[in-house]
């Protein structure tokens, strides 16, 4: 269940901390509740994922919820993001990520779906993110787009018992998302 308000990304920097998930997005406030335990294990999976490729190239992981402040009116908190050693998205002192992250992973859920196939789909194209994985928990599947000439140009959607090839991280097991 989401709650929408409008502000500026100002004042919602000023907002009180919280573990709840909580983005603007178009000046829009979101609020949602605690997501769903088989959306947990993906998102552990994944952080675990991105947390190797960091130790093993270079860069830096993160899990949800941290701010990743695009500009005035869009602050999503991203499930996973990998950002490559020499990445445009840097560290704001210790509490937020400014600029695009180089790879972000949604995981998508019933109420969530819709807006990282749309609004944070379109946002994350604008802005440049190299990579983009929406990760359906309940299909198993991984859909991989990446960023090329000013748009996202979808790789492929990927199953169980599949592997692909991240441009950022290298090598993917499907399977490993989803054990």
């Amino acid at each position: 269940m989401e709650t929408r308000m409008k502000m500026t990304a100002a004042a919602f920097l000023e907002l009180p901390e919280t573990n709840l998930p909580r983005e603007l997005i178009d000046g829009e406030i979101i609020e949602m509740t605690a997501s769903e335990l088989d959306h947990q294990d993906v998102v552990l999976n994944l952080g675990i994922l991105f947390k190797q490729a960091a130790k093993e190239r270079g860069g830096k992981a993160y899990v949800a919820p941290v701010d990743v402040v695009f500009d005035e009116i869009n602050i999503p908190q991203p499930d996973v993001i990998y950002l490559a050693p020499e990445s445009r998205c840097i560290p704001e002192g210790t509490k937020r990520l400014l600029g695009a992250p180089d790879l972000i992973g949604e995981v998508l859920s019933p109420s969530t779906a819709r807006k990282d196939r749309r609004e944070k789909f379109n946002l994350y194209q604008k802005h440049a993110v190299r990579e983009y994985w929406l990760v359906d928990p309940r299909d198993q599947l991984v859909e991989v787009w990446q960023h090329q000439n000013g748009k996202f140009a979808r790789l492929d959607v990927y199953g169980m018992g599949e592997t692909f090839e991240s441009a950022l991280i290298g090598s993917i097991e499907v399977n490993a998302i989803f054990s």
